[in-house]
């Protein structure tokens, strides 16, 4: 395809040279040989090279994607559960006495006197 024809456009400009840069890695992975690639023209490269290669490029970056969202669960459920261990109502003041919790403990803002 010529310069002119491009239709696939990168939504992030700034990742053009990464992108390119991850071509490359994922045809060396594959045992794919770039030797006839000239410039960047992959022309004279087979299709079926070429959509191992797109395929692969895909497939990583949707389980980048995935393992990036179930982190992101993960990081929400944990804070979710910090926050509501913090909250008054998960924090209840029971001293503990040799009959085991005083039911005064109960009381918001009593606090048992020492002995």
């Amino acid at each position: 395809m010529a310069t002119g024809q491009r239709s696939n456009t990168l939504m992030v400009k700034e990742a053009s040279q990464a992108m390119e840069k991850f071509k490359y890695e994922v045809a060396n992975e594959l045992n794919i040989n770039t030797q006839p690639i000239q410039g960047d023209y992959w022309g004279y490269m087979t299709a079926r090279d070429c959509g191992a290669v797109g395929g692969h490029m895909v497939k990583r970056m949707i389980e980048a994607a995935q393992r990036s969202l179930a982190g992101q669960a993960a990081s929400q459920a944990s804070s979710a559960f910090r926050q509501t261990m913090n909250t008054p109502s998960a924090q209840t003041n029971v001293s503990v006495g040799p009959g085991g919790p005083s039911v005064l403990s109960s009381i918001p803002g009593f606090t048992q006197p020492q002995q």
